[in-house]
This record gives structure tokens, C-alpha cells and sequence, in this order.
């Protein structure tokens, strides 16, 4: 039986990683609580609703503040490698930003309109692994890099994937104004490992 891999993690990562997915509709259950650090979405408009009868779903707490994960210095910052990541990077991927993990970790986000599904078969291939599905909706998949050691990591080093058009969305928006494309339809995050721990 494998281990729990998320057994370890603090409270607080996983409020923020909570937050920083799309929130999931009641009308499904998740099948695991897994941290993540994707970037939140385009904020929706609010839509006017009839109170709850009866029972309900119960109420979310406030979001945490959205420096919890701090994005590393922006100006100048290069692409990571895949030295770096300790995995290949999809050839036709944009790079998007960087967030410390803490522990010498870090979170390197990069996006594509390849879909989801031919981002996962991608891994699948280059792994050698099936990877483990995390949420239905939005469908978010992660693949291990490296073996979790509690003493020396916040996060198991891995690749994880997210679809940005499920319910509609046209993707992930471009950070950068008036960019080709303007929005992305899978986000790729790479949890590196800390320095030491490198292959």
C-alpha cells in the first residue's frame, strides 16, 4: 500500500492551495484534497440566487491572503530547465511565473492550448507512469518526480495538470496584455525538489 503523500502537509498550504483552485460545485464530490498552487481564474460575475431550503451545502471559509505563496522576483526571471525541474518540458509550452514553495522548492506554472487530455498522455509517455487523478472537475492530474522525504520537502516533487475550459471557460488568461494567445487551455505546474535533493 503507498503512503499517504499528503499526511504531512500544514493546514495553511492546503487552505491556500483550496483557494487557488476553481471552486468545485456541490453538485459533485472530490475525490482527494491534494495542495496546489495554480493561479486563481478570471473572477466571475456575481449571480443572484434563491436562499437555501432545507439542508445546504455548507459555507466556505474566507479565502487566505494570496501572499501565502509569494511569487518569486518577476523582472528578468528565465525560464527554469529541465535540469532545474528534473523533467522534460512540453516543447510547444509557455512559461508563466514562479512561487516559492519554501524549503528550496519552488512552483513553476506554464501554459499551452495543447487539451488536457494530450497533456496527459504526453507524461503518460515521457514518465512512464500513469499519474494519479486528483479532481474530476476541473480534471487536475499529477505525476511524481521524485520521492516526498517530510524532513527536507513541503510538497512531492511532480508535474501536475489542470483544464482551464471545463464549465465554459475560455482558459487561462495571458499575463502579459494583448500577448498570442490570449488565454491557455492547460496549465502545467512543476513542484520542483529542493537543490540538494536533485537527481
Amino acid at each position: 500500500m503507498r503512503p499517504n503523500r499528503w499526511a504531512a502537509l500544514p493546514l495553511a498550504a492546503v487552505l491556500a492551495a483550496a483557494t487557488l483552485l476553481a471552486a468545485p460545485s456541490p453538485a459533485f464530490e472530490q475525490r482527494r484534497l491534494a495542495p496546489r498552487s495554480f493561479p486563481p481564474p478570471e473572477p466571475a460575475e456575481p449571480v443572484e440566487s434563491e436562499p437555501a431550503r432545507g439542508p445546504g451545502p455548507v459555507a466556505l471559509p474566507e479565502p487566505p491572503p494570496r501572499d501565502l505563496l509569494p511569487p518569486l522576483p518577476a523582472a528578468g526571471r528565465a525560464a527554469p530547465t529541465e535540469d532545474e525541474l528534473g523533467v522534460t518540458i512540453y516543447p510547444n509550452s509557455t512559461y508563466l511565473a514562479s512561487f516559492d514553495a519554501g524549503r528550496g522548492q519552488e512552483f513553476h506554472i506554464f501554459g499551452t492550448n495543447a487539451t488536457f487530455a494530450n497533456m496527459v498522455r504526453y507524461y503518460r509517455v515521457i514518465l512512464r507512469d500513469r499519474g494519479d487523478e486528483v479532481f474530476e472537475a476541473p480534471a487536475t492530474h499529477q505525476f511524481d518526480t521524485g520521492r516526498f522525504r517530510e524532513r527536507e520537502m513541503n510538497f512531492r516533487p511532480s508535474v501536475t495538470i489542470k483544464d482551464y475550459t471545463w464549465n465554459g471557460s475560455p482558459g487561462y488568461p495571458n499575463p502579459l496584455p494583448g500577448a498570442d494567445p490570449p488565454a491557455f487551455e492547460t496549465i502545467l505546474q512543476f513542484t520542483t525538489a529542493p537543490p540538494d535533493a536533485r537527481r
